[in-house]
C-alpha cells in the first residue's frame, strides 16, 4: 500500500444505549437519519470531500448491519486498490483477544493497519455525529501550527458548557487546559471529539498508555489530558457550522425536524458537498388522490394516501387513507394503516401500525425517578413491532419488537397518562 499523508481512523463501535430500542439491534452509526442517510454517512462523506482517501472504521457493537452499509466503500468512492475504507474489528491474536477497551485502544490494537499505510498523520473520528466539515484545512492549520494534536472545538452556550469536554484557550488558540464536563467551566470551546495527531507522536502515547493498568484507554480521559501535562503542542480548531450529537432520543429527533425547515440550517441539498450514501432501488414516491404533505421529507418508493405533516420519512412507507403523520420519523417499509394518527414518535424500519391506533397523545407521565431531561414526549417503536388496530399509546411510550397484541391492553391510555409494560422513558 502506498503511503498516504493522513489517515481516518473513524469510532463506529459503540452501543448508543440512550438511543434506546433504536440501537437495540444495531450499532448507533447505523441507525437511520434524514430520509434516505445512515449517521456514519456524514464522518465518511466529509472524509472523501476533503480528500482523505483512506479510512480505517472501528466496530465493535452489532456490526452485521453497519458492516453491510459500508461494504467496499463504493458509494464514497472509497473501493480502492491503495486506501479505501478498511473495517477493523476485534480479533484473536496468537496469544490473546479481547474487545477494545476504549476509544485509544481501539486504535492502539490496530497500530499495525496505520503502520503499513506510515501515514504523518491520522485524524480521530467519531461515527455519530451530524455536520459537514473540511478535514483538510484543519489539517493545514495543525501543519502551520506545527502541533502535536489539533482538537475541533464548537462553542456551546455557556450555561451548557457542563455537558461537554472544554478546551481553554489562548489568543493563538493553543490549549493550556482541558476540563471534562466542568461544574464552573472557563470557556465555552466544546470538544467535537475530531482529533488531528502527528502519528509518531501519538504512536507512542498509545502504547505507554496500553501499559498503564490504571487508564481507561480513552482519548477524552487519559490520552488528551497526559499529552497536555506533559506540554505537547496542543491547539484549537474552531468549527462554525451545523453539528449535533444524536446521541439521544430528543437530539436525534430535533437533528432530523431541523433538516425540514424551509431553509434548513443544515442543508442536504447543497451541491458543494454532497453527503453519499447506499441508494434503495425503489420507484419514485407517490402522492395519491386522497393523500396530502405538507414541509416533509418523503424518499423513494414512499406511497401515500393520508396526510403528512412536518415530518420525516424513510423510503417504501405506505401510509394508507385517512392516516394522519406529523412531527414525526417514520423509518423504512413501515406500513400505517387507515385512520391511525401518529405524532411527535420515531417508528423504526418495518413497523406495522393498525386501523385507527393513536400514538403520541394524552398527558405526559411524570417519573419522579427520572430527570427532567429523560421527559421528551417522543414516543419510539421498535423494529418490526406491529401496533394492533384501535391501540392507544400515550407519550414517552417505548414499544419493542416482541410486546405480545394481548399486552396492548397496559399501554392504552388512561385517565390522560401513558404507560409502557416492559418499556422504559426516552431518555
Amino acid at each position: 500500500m502506498l503511503a498516504k499523508e493522513i489517515v481516518g481512523l473513524l469510532l463506529a463501535g459503540g452501543q448508543g444505549s440512550r438511543l434506546g430500542i433504536l440501537t437495540q439491534t444495531i450499532a448507533k452509526p447505523a441507525v437511520p437519519y434524514g430520509g434516505k442517510y445512515r449517521i456514519i454517512d456524514f464522518p465518511l462523506s466529509n472524509c472523501i470531500n476533503s480528500g482523505i482517501d483512506t479510512v480505517g472504521v472501528f466496530t465493535q457493537y452489532q456490526p452485521l448491519e453497519l458492516n453491510a452499509h459500508i461494504g467496499i466503500g463504493k458509494p464514497w468512492d472509497l473501493d480502492r486498490n491503495s486506501g479505501g475504507v478498511t473495517i477493523l474489528s476485534p480479533y484473536l491474536k496468537a496469544d490473546t483477544g479481547e474487545w477494545f477497551k476504549g476509544t485509544a485502544n481501539a486504535v492502539y490494537q490496530n497500530i499495525h493497519y496505520v503502520d503499513k499505510i506510515s501515514p504523518k498523520y491520522v485524524i480521530i473520528l467519531s461515527g455519530d455525529h451530524i455536520y459537514k466539515m473540511d478535514y483538510a484545512k484543519m489539517l493545514e492549520a495543525h501543519k502551520k501550527n506545527k502541533a502535536d494534536a489539533t482538537i475541533s472545538v464548537f462553542e456551546v452556550p455557556l450555561d451548557e458548557a457542563s455537558r461537554f469536554g472544554i478546551m481553554n484557550t489562548d489568543e493563538n488558540n493553543k490549549i493550556y487546559e482541558f476540563e471534562e464536563k466542568p461544574k464552573e467551566p472557563k470557556s465555552n470551546l466544546a470538544s467535537m471529539g475530531v482529533y488531528i495527531f502527528t502519528w509518531e507522536v501519538l504512536r507512542e502515547y498509545l502504547i505507554n498508555d496500553n501499559e498503564d493498568v490504571n487508564s481507561n484507554n480513552d482519548f477524552g480521559q487519559n490520552i488528551i489530558p497526559k499529552m497536555l501535562n506533559d506540554g505537547k503542542q496542543m491547539y484549537a480548531y474552531a468549527f462554525s457550522g451545523y453539528w449535533k450529537d444524536v446521541g439521544t432520543i430528543q437530539a436525534y429527533w430535533e437533528s432530523n425536524m431541523d433538516l425540514i425547515e424551509r431553509v434548513p440550517e443544515f442543508n442536504l441539498f447543497e451541491r458543494s458537498w454532497k453527503i453519499f450514501t447506499t441508494n434503495p432501488v425503489k420507484p419514485a414516491h407517490y402522492i395519491g388522490p386522497t393523500g396530502s404533505v405538507k414541509k416533509s421529507i418523503i424518499a423513494e418508493g414512499c406511497k401515500v394516501y393520508g396526510t403528512v405533516k412536518n415530518s420525516v420519512v424513510f423510503p417504501g412507507v405506505t401510509i394508507s387513507e385517512g392516516a394522519i403523520i406529523e412531527d414525526s420519523i417514520i423509518m423504512s417499509n413501515s406500513v400505517i394503516k387507515e385512520n391511525a394518527h401518529i405524532k411527535k414518535s420515531i417508528l423504526s424500519e418495518k413497523v406495522k401500525v393498525g386501523a385507527n391506533v393513536k400514538i403520541g397523545f394524552g398527558e405526559l407521565l411524570v417519573n419522579e425517578d427520572k430527570p427532567a431531561i429523560y421527559y421528551s414526549g417522543i414516543s419510539v417503536i421498535g423494529e418490526a413491532a406491529e401496533i394492533p388496530e384501535n391501540a392507544e399509546l400515550g407519550q414517552n411510550v417505548v414499544v419493542s419488537n416482541n410486546i405480545k397484541e394481548e399486552d396492548f391492553k397496559s399501554i392504552i391510555i388512561a385517565s390522560g397518562k401513558s404507560v409502557c409494560k416492559g418499556g422504559a422513558f426516552n431518555e
